[in-house]
């Protein structure tokens, strides 16, 4: 059995993992790589033949876990993509949504020099179409929380749930490898216990390999104030005390849901006084659907605040924007507001007009809610640049930007420690690490090394006999 880890190795975005059991071969996630000093067209180069993977296993939706999908079947994967309910409905609305966002560059012959022979001119292109996304969607293969699933007759897998977005899922894999027994866990991302909307994690089962995410390596989530204090203490000083706005880039799925939810709590129950809220995202409202679908995926809080309250999703104030044309209408909009909108990272969409037209505003606040990779908008702000470009503009940072991790979907240092130790180091012989910034990953594995695990930070492309 083999393990090469192509993608996430000592960075954050990109997540694809290869598993070879003898000539099978399984490709855990195929994430977009989209860190800002890597060429977008380094997705469309796999380090493998498209057409020689079996199968795909997706463990949540989150485009640098899913975003390279449709690259992969447009160069010639023909198999099945294995996901959970929800992973497959989320997964097709980030993927139509990042049609034509990610670009690669094509020659095309054109023109004359003096020996007579073409010219090239480059051109940039998607990185894949909506024809593309629809025939991803094709070939996905839904399957549920703890049922066992049979691949092959040497193989079997099973979702674990993990918190961190609705459907998301451990794979856990029992192989048989030339007679020998073996089993090895992907985490996906990790969630965090108590967290709005969401079930905890759940405890994966005994493995003898763990391929394990370390984003908050090394990170520890504040435990002093809840979600809704949090907020209400933003919300008092920004919108009330202030009459401000109080703008929260925020990633459509899974973080928006979550948020409004908690609003709808602090509103409903009076602990503020009513404040106009909009969502400005047509993808959060279609995400927000999804959420309904699967309502029975959604944690007993919530369940039980559906029963005696009505739609966690929906409560007096707040609207769900839809056109562009209202979209632009809400600058013109001078109460007190908030305003949530994607994407979390202010690398795109709808966010960067309100960013555009209050970055430079005394009374607005900017709240990030969320982590920011290296290089993003999000982080130059966050790291306290002065002037930042925006919508080719050089603009001063005059608004007050703010940042918790209340809302982080991401289990922390802690969290990271407590799943692989639940495994039992007499069991678990080697853990690579993936998926977090090369600090993060260190201070994590010298932690885990201490505990007398086995770790391993995988450089890209290297390959491991298991």
């Amino acid at each position: 059995m083999k393990l090469t880890i192509h993608g996430a190795a000592r960075q954050v975005t990109g997540s694809m993992h290869l598993l070879e059991v003898g000539q099978y071969k399984i490709l855990v996630d195929c994430g977009l790589d989209y860190e800002k000093d890597r060429s977008i067209i380094s997705n469309e180069n796999f380090p493998f033949r498209p057409e020689d993977i079996d199968v795909v296993v997706l463990t949540h939706a989150h485009i640098d876990h899913s975003g390279n999908l449709p690259t992969l079947i447009r160069l010639g994967f023909e198999g099945q993509i294995l996901c959970t309910p929800p992973t497959a409905d989320l997964t097709e609305l980030l993927l139509l949504d990042s049609v034509n966002i990610f670009m690669r560059k094509t020659a095309s012959k054109g023109g004359h020099h003096k020996r007579g022979r073409g010219k090239f001119n480059t051109h940039a292109q998607p990185l894949y179409m909506q024809k593309h996304v629809m025939d991803t969607m094709e070939r996905f293969v839904t399957i549920g929380f703890n049922k066992p699933f049979r691949i092959t007759g040497d193989i079997e897998l099973t979702f674990v749930p993990v918190g961190h977005l609705l459907g998301a899922a451990a794979a856990v894999f029992k192989i048989n490898d030339k007679g020998e027994e073996k089993s090895i866990a992907f985490t996906g991302d990790i969630g965090r216990k108590n967290y709005p909307v969401l079930n905890d994690p759940q405890p994966l089962p005994p493995v003898d390999f763990l391929v394990s995410e370390a984003t908050y390596g090394g990170r520890y989530h504040g435990k002093d104030k809840t979600v809704e204090q949090t907020l209400i203490e933003v919300i008092e000083k920004a919108c009330i005390k202030e009459q401000g706005r109080l703008i929260i880039p925020a990633f459509s799925i899974g973080r928006t849901q979550s948020l409004v939810y908690t609003l709808n709590k602090i509103f409903s129950t009076g602990l503020l006084p009513p404040v106009k809220v909009f969502v400005d995202s047509p993808m959060a409202t279609q995400a927000t659907k999804v959420f309904r679908k699967y309502h029975n995926h959604v944690n007993q809080e919530a369940q039980e605040f559906y029963q005696k309250r009505g739609d966690e999703f929906e409560f007096d104030n707040l609207t769900y924007v839809e056109t562009l044309k209202d979209s632009r209408q809400i600058s013109n909009y001078w109460e007190p507001c908030i305003i949530i909108s994607s994407a979390g990272m202010l690398e795109g969409g709808r966010i960067q007009d309100h960013l555009f037209y209050n970055i430079q505003n005394y009374y607005a606040t900017i709240l990030f809610i969320g982590y920011c990779a290296k290089g993003t908008l999000g982080h130059r702000l966050l790291r306290g640049d002065s002037i930042v470009h925006i919508k080719d503009r050089e603009l001063a940072v005059y608004a007050t930007i703010k940042q918790t991790d209340v809302l982080s979907a991401h289990g922390d240092h802690d969290d990271l420690m407590n799943t692989v130790k639940a495994i039992g180091k007499d069991r678990l012989k080697h853990v690579f690490l993936v998926h977090g910034e090369g600090e993060s990953m260190q201070l994590l594995a010298n932690d885990l090394e201490k505990e007398g695990y086995g770790v391993t930070m995988p450089e890209k492309g290297v390959s491991y006999i298991i």
